[in-house]
């Protein structure tokens, strides 16, 4: 079996820290950069960033939906980005927050999560409001080939509030019912001290008090948007994220992507120096 999604990315951010680079084409800054509005210019935005990215962070997050706007033209250049950022040994998570029931759900995680598919990636956020366990089909075929998932647990959206953080049966939010869950699958699957292969979303400007959630065991990799364009700092990642710190993963975009392409690896480089500097000690 390859080696686990849990231990991987604990080895990743140890050797590389916590920056993960979005690849977020977005309209304006395609314009930005200088290219067109079209499958070509989000192919070569992607391969612009993979190129910055590698050697330089560990982890790279595309967001989907900026190429699934071209289509099927769209979609082939995704699967080019993919194929490039892995092959540069980056660890790739699709952020397509996928979420279904039944075969429609494993379809989805076929699709993204077969070694050898065209678009095969280490990582796939999930949407579990359906129910966790709607998701039995992607937490088995991600475990069966070394791969992960992100579940949304805690967005930092103000939309998301009320069914987060509502109260369920159990007494608790409706956000630490779905850590619980994932956490007790965790620990079904990993030995003593290790990480679990799935892991959470929880938004860098989320308050875990008001959220209702805490620390939680098994570890498993948190990832983290919010950081940057959305306001949270990477001097801010020890204190929101506590004693689960060493295991966020810091999703930036917009304020990396900003710089443009002849800006991208200085603006990275500047960005792990200084997460480095506030998780140092």
């Amino acid at each position: 079996m390859s080696e686990r999604f849990g231990e991987r990315v604990r080895a990743t951010l140890t050797a590389r820290g916590p920056l993960c680079v979005g690849i977020d084409p977005h309209a304006a800054l395609l314009d930005a950069w200088g290219l067109p509005q079209d499958a070509d210019g989000v192919r070569e935005f992607g391969l612009r960033t993979v190129d910055a990215a590698a050697d330089r962070v560990g982890i790279v997050k595309p967001q989907v939906s900026f190429f699934e706007r071209f289509g099927s033209q769209g979609i082939a250049a995704l699967e080019d980005v993919l194929a490039a950022a892995r092959a540069a040994d980056l660890i790739v998570i699709a952020d397509a927050k996928r979420g279904d029931i039944g075969t429609t759900m494993d379809a989805y995680a076929a699709a993204w999560l077969t070694p050898g598919s065209p678009l095969e990636v280490d990582a796939l956020t999930v949407n579990p409001f359906l129910g966790v366990g709607a998701l039995d089909g992607a937490f088995d075929l991600a475990a069966g080939g070394g791969k992960g998932l992100f579940v949304l647990a805690s967005t930092s959206n103000t939309e998301a509030e009320l069914l987060q953080r509502s109260v369920s049966a159990t007494g608790r939010t409706v956000s630490a019912d779905i850590i619980a869950d994932v956490s007790a699958r965790n620990r079904e699957t990993v030995q003593a001290g290790e990480w679990g292969d799935v892991g959470f979303v929880v938004g860098a400007t989320v308050d875990w008090a008001d959220a209702g959630i805490s620390a939680f065991s098994p570890v498993a990799p948190l990832l983290a948007p919010g950081f940057g364009a959305q306001g949270a700092t990477p001097a801010d990642l020890v204190a929101r994220f506590g004693p689960m710190s060493d295991a966020v993963i810091a999703s930036e975009s917009r304020s990396i992507l900003s710089a443009g392409p002849d800006g991208l690896s200085a603006a990275i480089d500047a960005r792990v120096a200084e997460y480095s500097e506030s998780t140092r000690g």
